[in-house]
């Protein structure tokens, strides 16, 4: 007699915390993970996080374990509130800054600096620059410590319409464009 055949079992990720929709409240965006449940997957989240499911969750735990529980879960979602405010606030703050650096006579480079506090891999990114624009394009350590991206050549208005176009999460307004002039030597 043949065994059957083992059969895999269906698992559902979050699309917020990519953790499985049972371990969301671990991940520090419950509520971002709740809304998308419900969108994506409602018999799932009713059967999480619907009253009844909470309540037969909690339903073996005496009444202080409950009022804990509850008191926790409250703390909880105010941290990850607190959290995503702090995110927010700090992605309102951050500036992409694009610089145009003459090298000699008329060559030019364009450092771009600030993109890692928008999520943004900066290897990924110089790669995408060197393939739209043509050119070379590294990530290098700057001196005041963090990571730029170089480009060759002056494409530094080009660089921020491609910004703009390829990655949403960066506002026009956190965008700024800078010259850097070599001085010239005082002739002497």
């Amino acid at each position: 007699m043949a065994e059957p055949a083992p059969v895999g079992r269906e698992i559902v990720y979050c699309g917020v915390c990519t953790l499985p929709p049972e371990y969301c409240e671990y991940g520090g965006t419950t509520k971002k993970c709740q809304e998308w449940l419900e969108k994506k997957h409602p018999a799932l989240y009713a059967r999480i996080w619907s009253p009844e499911a909470l309540s037969a969750a909690t339903a073996s735990l005496s009444v202080a374990a409950q009022e804990r529980a509850a008191k926790d879960a409250k703390k909880k979602a105010a941290k990850a509130e607190a959290a995503e405010q702090k995110h927010a606030d700090k992605l309102a703050n951050s500036m992409v800054t694009i610089k145009r650096i003459e090298r000699n006579k008329r060559k030019y480079v364009t450092a771009v600096i600030g993109l890692e506090a928008f999520g943004l891999e900066l290897k990924k990114v110089a790669k995408d620059f060197g393939k739209k624009f043509a050119t070379g394009a590294s990530v290098t350590k700057m001196p005041s410590g963090g990571e730029e991206i170089v480009v060759q050549g002056d494409v530094s208005g080009e660089i921020e319409e491609f910004l703009l176009e390829k990655y949403k999460d960066i506002p026009e307004d956190n965008i700024e464009l800078v010259e850097d002039k070599k001085k010239k030597a005082a002739a002497g």
